[in-house]
This record gives structure tokens, sequence and C-alpha cells, in this order.
């Protein structure tokens, strides 16, 4: 039985994880957190390749994953609906997809504490170090994200490039918001669109995965400018002058970039959006970064998910793109078995999609791009476009997104 070693724990290696033990292979997941990781994340955008991927593995996609939405709206700074688009979406957490994958897997398939050196490899084997220990293995599967330590050694040229700009964001308990935040856009996609700046939310599950009327939350993505290295390093650098270049922990943030965030959406944001940002207990800072592979595939070792491309998030399609990696990978090895050869046909399948998601991810953020580059001249921008691009599949050509090209008015 072929000995597959995925290297990361988090979505996309659990993806993979549970797709090859479901087909029968011997498959061991390393991660490196000692700490369960469900209370990472937000929100998820699911999409149809994404659901696909779950069924695969038993996992039920019906009303349980998450909450549908029927449209989007945006939202001017005075809380006018100005555009509406009917685009059925099932909006999950990442909490969510987390618990029913790390569920679905064996307990002793998915091992904890394993920080990953290295990994060597011959015609016939790979082996992975890590702090004294060894796993040897027919395959060793990387999805250990944006700073992967495997993609560091084998694709040392695909560095995080920072796109010029973070993005905040959060979730708030439903039953906090006021009414007329309840009834014009928690049960939508809402964009909101001010000057150089974009703002998206939507309503996903509630504590303990709760998915009935008042015991949801609403995730928001703040988009906003951070041009220079010095902007950037100020809003990672705690109270007590302590930075993380690497990403700054929620309850490390100065909580002086907190209120001037929270004023902020009172100005530039619809009242609906500044009050689901003023009543967001944590919210969190998530620096908005592009990485390339020119490789995805070294000999008996391949990278997948956000080790091998990540695209920024106005495409949505982190996981739904990890599944699709994982799916891909799958399928090569039943053809070509647990080899080299299954990896070059997996390259050859997915390094031009993940090209592709990247790129459309620096489309979409162009806008935030340009006004930064400008110095405060507005470019252009489209509401019903942004409105019709913004998290969906650009590779999906199935008509799965109902009406997607048409747009509405207000």
């Amino acid at each position: 039985m072929p000995r597959i070693v995925v290297v990361g724990g988090s979505l996309g290696g659990l993806l993979v994880a549970n797709l090859f033990h479901r087909a029968g292979h011997d498959v061991v997941v390393l991660e490196r957190a000692t700490a369960p990781l469900d209370g990472r994340g937000a929100g998820i955008v699911t999409h149809p390749a994404l659901l696909e991927a779950l069924r695969s593995v038993g996992i039920p996609t019906g009303a349980d994953l998450g909450i549908a939405v029927q449209s989007r709206v945006a939202l001017d700074v005075h809380g006018d609906v100005t555009a509406r688009l009917h685009l059925p979406q099932v909006l999950t957490s990442w909490s969510r997809l987390y618990a029913i994958l790390k569920a679905a897997l064996p307990a002793e398939r998915y091992l904890t504490g394993i920080s990953v050196d290295e990994v060597g490899q011959t015609a016939s084997r790979a082996v992975v170090r890590a702090a004294g220990q060894t796993f040897d293995a027919d395959l060793v599967i990387a999805s250990d994200g944006l700073r992967s330590t495997i993609r560091r050694q084998f694709a040392p040229d695909a560095v995080p490039l920072f796109a010029g700009y973070v993005a905040w964001r959060g979730v708030c308990d439903e039953s906090a918001l006021s009414r007329l935040t309840r009834s014009t856009v928690f049960d939508h996609f809402g964009f909101g669109l001010p000057d150089g700046e974009q703002i998206i939310g939507y309503p996903v599950t509630g504590a303990n995965n709760q998915s009935s009327h008042g015991d949801r939350r609403y995730n928001f993505v703040w988009y906003r400018p951070a041009q220079s290295e010095a902007a950037l390093a100020a809003l990672l650098t705690d109270a007590d002058g302590v930075h993380y270049p690497q990403g700054i922990p929620p309850h490390k943030i100065d909580e002086r970039h907190v209120r001037a965030m929270r004023d902020a959406a009172k100005e530039k944001l619809a009242p609906q959006f500044a009050e689901i940002i003023e009543k967001t207990t944590q919210p969190f800072l998530q620096p908005i970064f592009d990485v390339s592979s020119s490789g995805i595939a070294f000999g008996r070792v391949a990278l997948m998910g956000d080790a091998s491309f990540v695209a920024r998030p106005h495409v949505g399609m982190g996981v739904t793109k990890a599944a699709k990696d994982a799916m891909a990978l799958l399928d090569c090895v039943q053809t070509a078995g647990a080899t080299s050869d299954a990896l070059i046909r997996y390259e050859a399948l997915r390094r031009a999609p993940g090209n592709t998601v990247v790129n459309r991810g620096r489309a979409l953020g162009r806008y935030l791009e340009r006004y930064g580059a400008t110095h405060g001249v507005v470019p252009t921008r489209d509401v019903d476009q942004v409105l019709r691009d913004t998290a969906v599949d650009p590779e999906d050509n199935t008509n799965a997104y109902t009406n997607v090209f048409a747009t509405q008015g207000g």
C-alpha cells in the first residue's frame, strides 16, 4: 500500500488526506501546531468543486454545511442599496470545515507537534525529517501554507509578495446587531466600495456551528491600504513594540489601530457595516500577499493549496483551489501510481490554473493598488462588475452560478 505523507494539517491537508485515506492509501498528516486549529479563520465561500471534494470523502453538503444566500447587494455610505445581483451561494466558516474534515480522518492519521525541517528523496522513496524524527513515504504532499517550509526548500524563488494593502477581518454575532442591519444586509453577500478600499461580508454559522436565525454570525473582510513597509510594520507591531512580521496574533494587535479602524468605518462605510465592525469583539489583520510557483512537482514531492499558489482573498478560492489540487493529485496517483510520474501529470494539470487564480486575484485587487500608486486619485470602478466577479470560480464553465453575468439595478 503506498505511503503518503501530508505536511500541514489545515483545510487543504485534511482534504487531500481524507481523499487518499478513503481511496485506500496509507496516509499520515504532520501538523506543526500542538493546539487544535479549530479557532482559526473566519468565513469561507464555497464553490461546486469544493462541494464535489467534500462529497468524495463522504461529507454531506446540504443545509448543515453553512448559510445559503441568494443575492449580493452593494451599500453606499448612507446605507442605501445601489446595486443587486442574484447569485445563490453557500457560505461556511473555517471552523465548520475544519471540524467535519478532522472528524472524517481517523485520529491516528493526524499527528500534531511535528515541525518539518526538510524532505530528502531518492528515485524510489522520500523521507521527511522533523526534529529528530523521520517519516518514510512514497510521496510527500506539502500543504503547509503561505510560509511553506517545503516550498522554500524546493522552490526558493517563489516568495510571498506584499500587495500594498491589508484586510481587517472578523465575525459579529447576529444577536448583537440592530434590526436595520439584520433586515438590509445580514442575509446577503454585502459589498461596500469607499474610495481606494473595499469591504465584503456575508453570514456564516455561529458558535458551535449554529445556523438558526438569531444564532448566526456575519463575517466581514475590509481591504485597506498599507502602501509602505513602515505602514505595514506599524500594523504588525503590538503595544509593547514587539514586531510580528509573519502575522500578528489577534489579541496582540495594538488597540490604537483597532480604534482607528473602527472610527474610519463610521466615516467611510455604510452604517450597517460600521455597526458590524464596532460590535466585532476580536477583529484580526491579514496582510495581502501573492505567491506563484514556477514548479509544483519535484520528484516525489508535490506542492498544493497555499504552498503552491496564493491568490488574494477577492477570489474567494483558497479552499476550493486546494480541493481541486487534492482531487487532481488523487486522480494522477490512481492512474500512474504513487510515483514521480504521477506528480508530473499533476503539475501539468494544476500549474496553469494556479497561475490563473493568482492573476484573477491581482486583477480584482488592482483598484486598491492603483489608488495608492496615484496618491489618492480615484480610478474608475464598475460596482456591478465587482459584484459579478468577486468570489466566483474562474475555472467554472458549468453555469453553476445562476445569472452570474446578469446585472440588476438597485
